[in-house]
């Protein structure tokens, strides 16, 4: 992926980019290491549903891409891959001007096939608001 392989390299592609990544333009990533990944951000009004909640589409949105930028700094997940199932539990709601954390961790690689966590928490209280897992297909097996 061209979008680099440490924190400072990703929030800049995240902040340049025109491609779908763009909406995540007010997350920051804090750490990008050892197929772990940690972002936060505060939920903005365009991250809200019309009840003035997180929007579950835009949580799932940060389960994919956090999830995705996670498994490029593992050490087998620099080969391009594709989303093959994504699992969302939403526990609790986040509302407007709430700060969250997003954090994604990469479980298993196989030869073609990596599984990955992220939990999503209120960044003040540590309560857990959504978890999720991802599954992703390594492109060299096509």
């Amino acid at each position: 992926m061209s979008f680099g392989r440490t924190a400072s390299q990703l929030n800049n592609y995240v902040k340049a980019t025109k491609a779908f990544e763009k909406v995540l333009e007010k997350v920051t990533i804090i750490s990008l290491e050892d197929g772990n990944c940690t972002a936060e951000m505060k939920v903005s009004k365009e991250h809200t549903n019309p009840l003035g909640g997180l929007h579950g589409g835009f949580s799932a949105t940060l389960v994919d891409s956090i999830s995705s930028f996670a498994l490029v700094s593992h050490k087998n997940g620099a080969i391009p891959s594709v989303s093959v199932d994504i699992h969302i539990t939403y526990l609790k709601g986040a509302k407007l001007d709430d700060e969250i954390t997003i954090d994604a961790r990469t479980i298993k690689t196989g030869k073609s096939l990596a599984f990955l966590e992220v939990l999503i928490k209120n960044k003040s209280t540590g309560e857990l608001l959504v978890k999720g897992n991802h599954t992703k297909f390594f492109m060299h097996n096509i």
